[in-house]
């Protein structure tokens, strides 16, 4: 569990953003029109609202700047000591503390100025004292820019910082630069580190995780370390250093003995020397690295005694092994030795801590005592007789032994034994190829039940039980009868056959009649369709089609011309009868002739010589046909005139004035 989340810290404005910012929301967040009839009293407060709003606003955004910073006294001691050499613990603590300043500043110019608008007397001094107050607020953070500009960058460089956990499970790797940590962080774990055949390509802390016994380790990957006075060492050192004295883990030392990295094998020894007193407390490792570069067998007597001192220099609490990253041989032996190492050391700890003191009275551990007798096995007189019968390849028979009869033949590898399935699976093809016989173990009433065809049992029957065997002489008996019965049905015609009527050769032309006449009928009406569609609006020849049709059917039937005509007159006055458009216009046509109208609808439907119409009803339908183009092109391409109604602003003032908050637009 990481005990600080830097990256939850937020954005810190500059200076003049955050001056725009509050003075934009004092204008928005407050009323800003002061009418001619407000009392001094609703001035004042007018004004004091303004103040107010703006000093809550600043102090605010300062307060919340101040919270998200870590306090250096309430952090870890790593935390603590990495800020400073990041930082500089003073110039961090005074940015802070100065911001801090501001804002009470801030609170107190309100306080003062609000004290001075209550006894003000016009609104010229009420506004006056406002300016004075805002403009003072915001000199005094535009004085702190470099305070809010240095924080911004302290929290840029805090949020790419990684998470690390000071009380978890931690393999430390330090050493001079170029000798393979971050070869080895990116063997074991999923870290990325950049790996480069120059000096200090690490330059900051790097961590990455692995498992081992079940338990998620962490793994931090420092910068190099150069032998010199501590006062002398850079930022880029003193993380390692940090790291080092506050992170209780197990400190892997790596060394190169080949001196490929640049730095001498002594150089290397003086260093673990002098930081050798920030391995208190801790599982010390000395990794000799680079194996695979042949250094074993190119070192001197000189060299192999300076290896073995690291080991004496630590008071023998440091372990020297040998690993190489590039052919991967010993990585996995050393993370193993370290965790364990660790592992061993957070017991030791937890042991001599308070409070194992109260699991241990609750625990009981039974430890049995020796005995000087001495137990034999005890092996059955039968079991030695069937295993002796065994051995000199008897058959299933009956052999006798002291404690009874045994039966040979069902266990062993004589001749007679059973065979195991283990031994039909080697028989079979081995394991994958076998597969066993399951039908063999079923428990029936008859042991042939079990190889039947079909032995799904139902309600406690086998379904099997349920076939008729002669199912096939049935169907072909079945199939016979039915080619009797079309037999029969093709020579009697017009006989019942097994209770059915069969259509006659007469009636089946009738059908083929009607079913003809009714295609007929369908292309009659497709055809008139088509014409319907292609024709011209206004027809010249019949109007009355489809009635001199019903006239003409009426009388093919046999009645008398008046008759026909009688009825097709009443068809056509009863309501609710659907006409065509031709018949519409025609009826309305008549009618318009036979009752009275205006002089001016006389004269538009009667026909001039010159008119081009034969017909009155043929001008009606011209006359409605101009009526309603003259509608649609006004529908469509009509403008605005100066008769029509009509709002010139699209946003009235007395709509969207004044100050709206958030949900107070609904009346748009």
């Amino acid at each position: 569990m990481v005990l600080v989340n830097f990256k939850t810290i937020t954005v810190v404005p500059a200076g003049d953003a955050l001056v725009d910012n509050v003075l934009s929301k004092t204008q928005r967040k407050t009323p800003t029109v002061v009418h001619k009839g407000y009392a001094i009293g609703r001035i004042r407060d007018f004004y004091m609202r303004k103040v107010k709003f703006s000093q809550q606003m600043f102090h605010d955004k300062l307060t919340h700047i101040l919270n998200d910073f870590p306090n250096l006294d309430e952090l870890h001691p790593f935390y603590a000591d990495l800020l400073n050499v990041l930082y500089d613990r003073d110039h961090y603590k005074l940015a802070l503390g100065q911001l801090a300043t501001a804002r009470s500043l801030i609170d107190g110019i309100a306080r003062d100025y609000v004290r001075l608008l209550k006894y003000a007397d016009s609104q010229y001094r009420c506004k006056c004292l406002k300016r004075a107050a805002l403009g003072r607020m915001c000199t005094l953070i535009s004085r702190h820019k470099k305070n809010l500009a240095y924080l911004e960058q302290v929290r840029q460089h805090l949020a790419r910082l990684p998470s690390i956990d000071p009380a978890t499970r931690t393999l430390l790797i330090a050493g001079f630069p170029n000798v393979g940590k971050s070869s080895f962080i990116n063997k074991i774990t999923r870290a990325d580190v950049d790996v480069q055949p120059y000096a200090f390509t690490t330059k900051s802390l790097f961590v990455g995780h692995c498992d081992y016994k079940y338990l998620r380790w962490q793994v931090i990957d420092t910068p190099g370390i150069l032998d010199h006075e501590l006062e002398a060492r850079n930022t880029i050192e003193m993380q390692s250093i940090t790291a080092l004295a506050h992170l209780r883990a197990c400190v892997l030392f790596f060394i190169d003995p080949s001196e490929q990295c640049g730095y001498s094998l002594e150089k290397q020894h003086s260093l673990f020397k002098s930081i050798m007193p920030l391995f208190a407390n801790k599982p010390v490792i000395v990794v000799a690295n680079k194996t695979d570069l042949g250094w074993e067998s190119a070192l001197d007597d000189s060299g192999r005694a300076l290896l073995e001192s690291f080991k004496a220099d630590s008071g023998g609490r440091a372990v020297l092994m040998k690993m190489s990253t590039h052919e991967e041989e010993g990585v996995s032996e050393v993370k193993n030795s370290a965790c364990e190492k660790l592992l061993e050391l957070r017991v030791e700890s937890k042991v001599r801590g308070k409070k194992v003191q109260k699991v241990l009275n609750r625990l009981h551990l039974a430890t049995p005592k020796a005995t000087s007798q001495e137990r034999t096995p005890n092996i059955p007189a039968s079991v030695l007789a069937k295993r002796a019968v065994q051995s000199q390849g008897g058959d299933d028979t009956r052999m006798g032994g002291e404690d009874g009869d045994v039966e040979m033949g069902e266990e062993g590898s004589g001749p007679g034994a059973k065979k195991l399935e283990r031994d039909l699976q080697e028989e079979n093809g081995g394991a994958g190829v076998y597969s066993m016989d399951w039908r063999k173990l079923y428990k029936l009433r008859k042991e042939e039940w079990a190889y039947d065809v079909m032995p799904e049992i139902v309600d406690g029957k086998n379904i099997s039980d349920f076939l008729d065997p002669e199912i096939e002489a049935k169907l072909r008996q079945l199939e016979l009868e039915e080619d009797a019965r079309e037999a029969v049905r093709d020579v009697t015609g017009d006989a019942e056959v097994g209770g059915y009527r069969f259509v006659t050769q007469g009636e089946k032309q009738v059908v083929q009649q009607i079913k003809d006449r009714k295609s007929l009928i369908k292309q009659e009406s497709v055809r008139e369709k088509n014409a319907h569609k292609h024709r011209s609006a206004l027809q010249r020849n019949k109007v009355l089609t489809r009635r001199s049709r019903l006239q003409e059917h009426l009388e093919g039937l046999g009645l008398e011309k008046e008759e026909a005509s009688d009825l097709v007159d009443r068809a056509a006055s009863r309501r609710g009868v659907k006409r065509t458009r031709s018949e519409s216009v025609a009826v309305s046509v008549v009618r318009s002739s036979s009752r009275p109208r205006s002089t001016s609808r006389t004269r538009s439907v009667s026909i001039a010589p010159n008119d081009g119409f034969s017909d009155p009803r043929q001008k009606a339908k011209a006359i409605e046909l101009a009526r309603k183009k003259l509608k649609t092109g006004v529908a469509k391409y009509g403008r605005k005139g100066d008769a029509d109604r009509s709002i010139p602003s699209k946003l009235p003032k007395h709509l969207f004035s004044g100050k709206r908050g958030i949900g107070k637009t609904d009346r748009r």
